[in-house]
């Protein structure tokens, strides 16, 4: 199994960041950014950084301008890892945060979207959203998944996925290394029926597609094409339905 470890470069959090709004939505504070008439929502799982963080709610709004309606759960309510709270060490804040708990809440979530006229969801997990992700597409509450720099998942977690999935790994990944994405992509190789899509990254570090220096073009250019993947992967599987 893949562990979890903390990353390092934390975002600096803006709660004001995006040109989306916060709202509740099936219990939890919720970045919704996109056009309320589309039928396809894509669900943003974040990172043990949470939904405040800039580069994934930019992402989002990146995403929802391709026609998308895009939500973004504050997960964590509230209580996003804090590297710099050395009382609360991240095996503390794990405890309180097991990414297993990320699909129950996601749940009514997808329920409030569906009474909205949702009728197709997708899903993008970071980190510590690829175990929740991973279960939405083995549930089939997703229809299309997505997950980079995945953590606290196992083969047998990618076996179960029966939709579309991609996976975007890190050549310096030390929480999930390179062998065990190879190992993934196996299992999808042993399923023709269901389209896959793995990438390695050489060159960069777990956590490299939300928290990077946005000043640095080594740092953006893996960043931005890894973005890129994930929105022509939603369009190859989604597009046909957008309003």
């Amino acid at each position: 199994m893949s562990g979890l470890a903390c990353c390092s470069n934390p975002p600096i959090l803006d709660p004001f960041c995006g040109v989306g709004h916060v709202e509740k939505l099936g219990g939890l504070d919720v970045y919704l950014t996109g056009s309320l008439l589309s039928t396809i929502a894509i669900l943003f799982v974040s990172d043990i950084y949470g939904y405040q963080a800039p580069i994934i709610r930019n992402l989002a709004d990146r995403v929802a301008a391709a026609g998308y309606y895009v939500v973004v759960p504050d997960y964590f309510n509230g209580d996003p890892f804090d590297p710099e709270n050395l009382d609360r060490p991240l095996p503390i804040w794990m405890k309180e945060h097991r990414p297993e708990k990320g699909f129950k809440a996601s749940q009514p979530i997808i329920e409030a979207l569906k009474s909205k006229g949702v009728s197709t969801i997708g899903a993008a997990g970071f980190c510590w959203g690829a175990k929740t992700v991973c279960e939405l597409g083995k549930s089939n509450l997703s229809q299309v998944v997505a997950l980079a720099h995945p953590s606290s998942i196992t083969v047998e977690d990618i076996d179960g996925v029966n939709v579309p999935i991609a996976i975007l790994g890190a050549g310096l990944d030390t929480i999930t290394p390179p062998e065990v994405i190879k190992q993934f992509e196996q299992v999808l190789a042993a399923k023709p029926e269901v389209d896959s899509f793995v990438k390695i990254f050489p060159n960069v570090s777990h956590g490299w597609t939300l928290r990077y220096n946005t000043t640095d073009p080594e740092a953006v250019k893996p960043a931005e094409e890894a973005h890129q993947i994930l929105l022509d992967w939603f369009n190859k599987h989604l597009k046909r339905e957008i309003c």
